[in-house]
């Protein structure tokens, strides 16, 4: 899933330039995602908002149980972009972002990808989340998924009271989730690999950025045709971001995917790179022996790991994967054509960009 770190309030000196241009190294609040906010306007009301998404959601995860709460806010703590929050934030901008319940929505949009954060840490048996120690390594297994539990019920508490449609789309929204696991969990079964993949990232990632859209045109009072324009970018660019990350982990040179570069490949994590390396039928020696090696599964010895990686950067598969990250970038950008021209659709359009540029 898309994850980094959150500047904290007070903390933003230099974040951006003025009217939320990148400063002189392109860093800041929003330098990780590659959000430009050229009004100031727009940019004070969507850094008011996060700011108080901040506030409410520690306060949404304490419990009467100070184990509960300090388990809960383990990963509240531990930052990350608020791209959901962020999406709410800006979905919000084609009504009135100052309306009372944008900020809880956010909220709920927030608790629910923690919640699965914690319950994909058990999964995956990791030991570290957002350069901390995951929960299920701190306080057991057990322990992660019950809170990851908790959150989820902070999640649906808190969208009862944003109403009786808000509660059926964070369900079906979850919903997605559990299935978008479900299908990662067991594989293909038959179906074309590469289609499996995208139709999972679609599920688990896309699902929850495109409710959140959703929410923020929802609750700033956006007319339906903008909700759902809003929410038809959002599921497209959640795949797009994760695309791209999957390319970031094989492409990069340093830790710009936030990971050691090739840490999917060591980990026999089949992302779209590999996978259309595995389904080519080219025949240069480069290209067969990248098969041969990716066919063998988690790349641990290094030797094996180096020669993987460096097959891969100068694989046809890679430029491939490239133009279809490309892809999802331009799909997305089209899906904000009903949106008025202004600051807050210029600012959704930068993410396209970022996103094409980042893997090129």
């Amino acid at each position: 899933m898309v994850d980094g770190v959150v500047i904290p309030a007070g903390e933003r000196s230099g974040a951006t330039g003025p009217g939320g241009r990148p400063g002189p190294e392109g860093t800041g609040q929003f330098g990780a995602l590659g959000l430009h906010l050229a009004d100031p306007r727009v940019e004070a009301s969507v850094l008011g908002l996060l700011e108080r998404v901040e506030t409410d959601l520690r306060a949404s995860v304490a419990s009467a149980d100070p184990l509960v709460t300090e388990a809960a806010r383990h990963l509240v703590e531990a930052g990350g972009k608020r791209f959901r929050p962020l999406l709410v934030a800006l979905g919000a901008q084609f009504g009135d972002p100052d309306g009372a319940e944008v900020v809880p929505a956010a909220v709920v949009m927030e608790l629910t990808h923690l919640a699965t954060l914690y319950h994909d840490d058990v999964m995956d048996e990791a030991v570290v989340r957002r350069g901390a120690p995951s929960a299920n390594s701190r306080w057991t297994n057990s322990v992660a998924i019950l809170v990851g539990d908790y959150l989820f019920a902070r999640a649906a508490d808190i969208s009862a009271d944003l109403g009786p449609e808000a509660v059926r789309l964070q369900a079906r929204t979850f919903a997605r989730l559990v299935h978008g696991q479900i299908a990662e969990t067991v594989g293909p079964r038959g179906s074309d690999p590469v289609a499996h993949y995208l139709h999972v990232i679609a599920e688990k990632t896309g699902s929850l950025i495109a409710t959140s859209a959703r929410f923020g045109g929802m609750f700033g009072g956006a007319s339906a045709e903008h909700i759902e324009a809003l929410a038809g970018y959002g599921e497209i660019i959640g795949v797009a971001f994760q695309l791209s990350d999957d390319l970031l982990d094989i492409a990069s040179e340093s830790m710009q995917s936030g990971k050691t570069p090739g840490t999917d490949l060591r980990e026999g994590v089949p992302t779209l790179p590999v996978l259309y390396a595995l389904a080519s039928d080219d025949s240069d020696a480069a290209s067969v022996r990248l098969r041969e090696i990716l066919a063998t599964g988690p790349l641990v010895d290094d030797a094996l790991h180096a020669e993987a990686l460096g097959l891969l950067r100068e694989s046809p598969a890679l430029k491939r994967a490239r133009e279809t990250v490309r892809s999802y970038a331009e799909d997305a950008r089209a899906r904000l054509a009903p949106l008025p021209e202004g600051p807050a659709r210029r600012a959704l359009e930068s993410l396209c960009d970022y996103i094409a540029d980042r893997t090129s």
